[in-house]
């Protein structure tokens, strides 16, 4: 019955090694792709200020649907991470490059916060079951819902 428990244990992190490392090959696939694709086909249009380049592909540079893309500067590739001005023109609001001289800044905007779901670093909202404190228990106000 040991060699049973052992054995299954032991499939199962070969089976979790083999998708850790399937993803990473994918990941690393993609990455591959996408240094190709930038040295063969892109152009260098500018870079923002947290050092994300931005391209555009010279076949279809100047037509009504030219394509654009991002690369990172490091970590994850995260949408968010892109300033407002830049999502703009990666996504054809705009034809006009955003400028250092004319930055889009609105006295509104905050500083970027990176999205931090699924790290140690997430909002958990008071009562969750993830949160190190215990809820309190429930008072006098509050009334289960009862099906008639």
């Amino acid at each position: 019955m040991g060699g049973q428990v052992s054995g299954s244990v032991s499939s199962l992190c070969n089976e979790l090694f083999y998708q850790v490392m399937a993803f990473d090959i994918y990941e690393w696939s993609m990455r591959a792709y996408l240094r190709y694709k930038t040295m063969r086909r892109g152009e260098f249009v500018g870079k923002d200020d947290s050092g994300n380049d931005y391209f555009v592909d010279r076949r279809t540079k100047g037509t009504r649907r030219e394509k654009r893309w991002v690369v990172f500067n490091g970590g994850e590739s995260e949408a968010s991470r892109v300033p407002a001005g830049w999502h703009g023109w990666l996504h054809h609001q705009t034809d006009t490059l955003p400028s250092a001289d004319k930055p889009f800044h609105k006295p509104w905007v905050k500083e970027h916060v990176p999205n931090l779901t699924g790290s140690v670093q997430a909002y958990h909202p008071p009562g969750s079951s993830l949160r190190a404190e215990r809820r309190d228990k429930a008072t006098g106000d509050y009334e289960p819902w009862v099906p008639k």
